[in-house]
């Protein structure tokens, strides 16, 4: 990819994601009961949802109008092997609506199938991690790497719980058990976007969950590869964003964690 296009790709993916981060600060606390809408069983949109994907698409428009995209609130056109831009304007949306402060804009650009922009900015830290491929994964224009750390009692792992398959708990919860027996301790934070850019900045040494959107992982596994780490689906595999399965971490703490969820997954969701 050219270097000029890669940079004028990178330059309005983080313009987007700090226009919209300014729109979700200004609004937190704001929110009356009808701003906020149900999607499905506990899953929710609010205004400043839509706000903010809406002020992300225009400047990416702006830029390039023959671009394509696919986004949690409003766009879902499909991938034809050109530019299409993933598109998470407010991750955590239940985190904002209760005021906890771990939510996240992520966006990343697609190329022929391959992720090659990822952007993902916690607008209450000022905390913005950016990753071109090839080009290594930075926060706040520091670079940054995995976690160095090789075992796993020593190993700080974050997780989301299924709150959009909650049928799978039981065997989410084996899975959780056999990670938190052998791990330092585990964290859940309600941002997929966040908890991936953390592992890329190695503050955890991996991360787990299943039933995720394209918009949830796009962006932070980018962060990951190119800070040294890895990703996979719940089979080894890379059908990540497609299934919505995730395992990653370094490459010392990710094939045990790997192990324990391809064990417990095996026969249902273990790709």
């Amino acid at each position: 990819m050219d270097d000029n296009l890669s940079n004028e790709f990178l330059k309005t993916a983080v313009s987007a994601a700090r226009l919209a981060g300014d729109i979700i600060l200004k609004n937190l606390g704001q929110l009356s009961k009808e701003d906020v809408q149900t999607k499905q069983a506990f899953d929710f949109v609010t205004k400043v949802d839509r706000w903010s994907e809406a002020v992300i698409m225009q400047t990416i428009r702006e830029k390039f109008p023959s671009h394509r995209f696919l986004t949690e609130e409003t766009l879902k056109q499909e991938d034809t092997g050109g530019y299409r831009w993933i598109i998470d304007p407010l991750d955590g949306t239940t985190n904002y609506i209760h005021g906890y402060p771990m939510f996240s804009v992520s966006i990343a650009l697609e190329y022929g199938g391959e992720i090659i922009i990822g952007v993902v900015f916690d607008p209450s830290r000022d905390e913005l991690f950016h990753a071109a491929k090839g080009e290594g994964a930075f926060l706040n224009n520091r670079q940054i790497n995995v976690s160095e750390t090789e075992l796993p009692e020593r190993s700080l792992i974050a997780t989301g719980f299924p709150f959009r398959a909650k049928e799978m708990i039981d065997l989410y919860l084996r899975a959780f058990k056999e990670v938190f027996q052998r791990v330092s301790d585990i964290r859940r934070a309600g941002s997929a976007a966040i908890d991936l850019a953390y592992v890329a900045a190695g503050r955890f040494e991996g991360f787990f969950e299943l039933k995720l959107s394209p918009w949830d992982i796009a962006a932070g596994s980018l962060l990951i590869r190119e800070a040294g780490g890895i990703v996979t689906d719940f089979g080894g595999g890379s059908d990540y964003l497609s299934t919505g399965n995730v395992v990653t971490g370094n490459t010392y703490v990710h094939g045990g964690i790997l192990g324990i969820v391809r064990k417990n997954f095996r026969g249902t969701v273990d790709r």
